[in-house]
């Protein structure tokens, strides 16, 4: 699972739940489905706690960058004496 995609884990854990829902499979299959998903679950969690953090160190270093570029401009528009 670990070279699967996102979108295709979460496709997969949508259609299991259907298939838990619909009802109409033996408790056996619904074990080993429901067992499957919640791999599946924790998988999705897992890459979009991964997702979350880049955005907030990317979210970050761009409120550094401006930092830095505004402190630039501060001391470029302070007038000559």
């Amino acid at each position: 699972m670990t070279t699967m995609k996102f979108e295709k884990a979460l496709k997969r854990l949508e259609a299991i739940v259907d298939q838990l829902e619909d009802g109409q499979i033996d408790l056996e299959k619904s074990l080993q489905l429901f067992e499957e998903g919640i791999g599946l679950a924790r998988f999705c969690a897992g890459k979009l706690q991964e997702a979350e953090q880049k955005i907030e160190l990317l979210s970050r270093e761009h409120e550094d960058l401006f930092a830095e570029e505004e402190a630039d401009d501060d001391e470029e528009e302070e007038p000559q004496k």
